[in-house]
């Protein structure tokens, strides 16, 4: 593991997290209990992570960008009992209550307390016990934390695997720029290149030429991120081929990739970028286009491991070559939501398939292709983000009678978020105030792009906000 060019051997690793395994046992922390971990792409992350899965807890890794507030509620929902901060979580924590969020240890990586714990042997623990708890928007609003198990995990480990067996054959560099606390960077880089014993470059939000730098500096392998990411590196003035030339698997995930992406990174810098599809209750697993001739705009073929179907409106098989929601289920997926079997009810059907949201056909190869979705997630830089949650921030400002949110179509992010506001009575709208009060309370990828006053907003014979219609009127204002 590689971190700002300090080297970890998997031998020091080994040791460090079994230290830091005991001195949380030695804090009391049993079986069962969550820790969260504020640390961005760092060293202690990745030992905090393995700590304490290997010490039978519950690992919620957080974003250390997201503003005070939005942690404390995500905090509440989980109710954890300890907390590990790293490097990139430091300046946010400081504005956090831990005592009044019930957190009874707080172990900040660079104090010395972890490394100064006696190692301790691995928890053994059931397939079924909880591993982590992922936050992730549901159906329902506002984020949910999505019970990933160690089986589910592993499921992950084995499907992505048997995908490309030959990689087990030759040596890995993986370089981790997309965040490791969203289930892309968990699944695809911390837990493959621990099972496969490859080599980790960690770096925090990088720009495109730094990026290019760090592949050329360490011989990356392997490189995956958002279509954000895939667009920098595009755009980016002065990259040449050579730069990757050791990228044998570029990979895109966690939003819809613009076909003229793939085809203009291949012809610019022989970059030959696959795109892959899963979500946060599937530890990122469902299809995957790596080594495969998949047509551009086609996600892939179905991974080992997983079933899936694409239904309509009856949950009846879709013909070939039409559309459907997209629905799955396997050992990759999650057991539901923590402590909220309504939200887990509402995305499952009768039998326990998991129902995407998204709408997708197959072909005569059984490629799969993401064309739209059911539910009004907006998915922006690979993050989700619903908009009742942006809504219930928005429609908090006395100057704002009703708020309705959606997302559009945006080259770099893939969506970005426009607000549709009807000012309260005497009142007009002041965009940036509105602006400065989401940044407050929601991560930065959440806040509108745009505002927009209106004098109403369309909606159902029962009330509901019509999404589809602000989309068509978004032009006019």
């Amino acid at each position: 593991m590689v971190v700002q060019d300090q080297e970890t051997t998997y031998g020091q690793l080994v040791d460090r997290v079994a230290r830091w395994r005991g001195a949380l046992i030695d804090h009391g922390l049993r079986p069962g209990a969550t820790v969260g971990l504020l640390a961005g792409n760092s060293d202690a992350f990745v030992v905090g992570y393995l700590a304490v899965l290997s010490a039978g807890l519950i690992a919620v890794p957080l974003n250390p960008q997201s503003p005070p507030a939005e942690l404390v509620r995500e905090l509440e929902a989980v109710s954890c009992e300890a907390m590990i901060v790293g490097p990139f979580g430091v300046a946010t924590w400081s504005q956090i209550d831990a005592a009044s969020l019930g957190i009874k240890h707080v172990f900040h990586a660079d104090d010395g307390v972890l490394d100064a714990g006696q190692a301790t042997a691995i928890v053994p623990v059931e397939r079924d016990a909880i591993a982590c708890l992922l936050f992730t928007s549901g159906t329902a609003g506002s984020p949910k934390a999505a019970m990933l198990t160690h089986g589910n995990l592993w499921a992950s480990l084995v499907s992505m695997i048997s995908a490309q067996p030959h990689i087990r054959d030759e040596p890995q560099v993986a370089l981790a720029v997309i965040p490791l606390f969203h289930v892309f960077g968990l699944s695809v880089v911390i837990n493959l290149s621990m099972f496969l014993g490859s080599k980790m470059v960690l770096a925090n939000y990088e720009a495109p030429a730094r990026t290019a730098e760090l592949v050329r500096l360490h011989g990356v392998t392997q490189l995956a991120g958002p279509p954000a990411l895939w667009r920098a590196l595009l755009d980016e003035p002065g990259l040449v081929p050579a730069d990757f030339v050791t990228l044998s698997r570029a990979i895109s995930g966690a939003a819809k990739l613009d076909p003229s992406i793939a085809l203009g990174l291949r012809d610019r810098l022989a970059i030959d970028l696959r795109e892959g599809y899963g979500l946060t209750e599937t530890c990122a697993t469902v299809t995957s286009s790596i080594g495969t001739d998949a047509p551009l705009g086609s996600v892939g073929l179905i991974m080992p491991g997983v079933e899936a179907r694409i239904v309509d409106e009856d949950g009846d098989d879709v013909l070939v070559g039409d559309t459907g929601e997209l629905i799955v289920y396997g050992d990759m997926l999650s057991p539901g939501y923590w402590q909220d079997e309504e939200a887990t009810a509402q995305t499952r059907t009768a039998d326990g398939w998991l129902k995407t949201g998204d709408l997708a056909n197959v072909d005569d190869d059984g490629f799969i292709s993401i064309v739209d979705r059911v539910k009004d997630l907006i998915i922006v830089s690979g993050f989700n983000v619903h908009p009742g949650e942006v809504e219930s921030v928005l429609n908090h400002d006395p100057s704002v009678a009703e708020a309705g949110v959606i997302g559009i179509a945006d080259p770099a992010t893939g969506e970005a978020i426009v607000a549709y506001v009807v000012p309260a009575e005497g009142h007009v709208i002041d965009q940036a105030q509105l602006l400065n009060a989401c940044a407050e309370q929601l991560a930065r990828y959440k806040v509108p792009r745009r505002i927009v006053s209106v004098s109403e907003l369309p909606k159902t014979s029962v009330g509901k906000i019509r999404r589809r219609d602000l989309d068509r009127n978004i032009s006019d204002q």
